[in-house]
């Protein structure tokens, strides 16, 4: 088992969570049920399941939770990039946004090697 609070990956993604509910919070009303509450569900999703995948048994249980936030981060790279096409975000937020993004699914992608190596 892994301290979830002690990774990288799960406080970068943990962070990425305020400037994304900030963003979805200048949204238009008529979006509170949709693009919103995708992007946001997306957006938490990605360190929970990092903390339920670190409580497993074993590093091949976990790199399947690690890989569930991987399509989650995904999910958040459409999201954002269909706000932009919506013009509700702009290309300089958008463009810090999945610059940080990539940067957690690089360390994601990291972490699944290392696992993987143990097993």
């Amino acid at each position: 088992m892994h301290n979830y609070k002690e990774l990288e990956i799960w406080k970068a993604s943990l962070a990425i969570c305020t400037p994304i509910y900030k963003l979805t919070k200048k949204f238009p009303d008529d979006e509170k049920f949709g693009l919103i509450s995708q992007i946001r569900r997306a957006a938490v999703s990605v360190p929970s399941n990092i903390a339920e995948g670190s409580s497993r048994s074993s590093d091949k249980d976990f790199v399947r939770f690690l890989e569930y936030s991987l399509g989650s981060c995904r999910e958040i790279e459409t999201q954002i990039l269909i706000s932009q096409d919506l013009e509700y975000a702009n290309p300089e937020t958008v463009a810090v946004l999945l610059k940080e993004l990539y940067r957690i699914m690089v360390m994601i992608n990291n972490f699944i090697k290392k696992l993987r190596s143990n097993y």
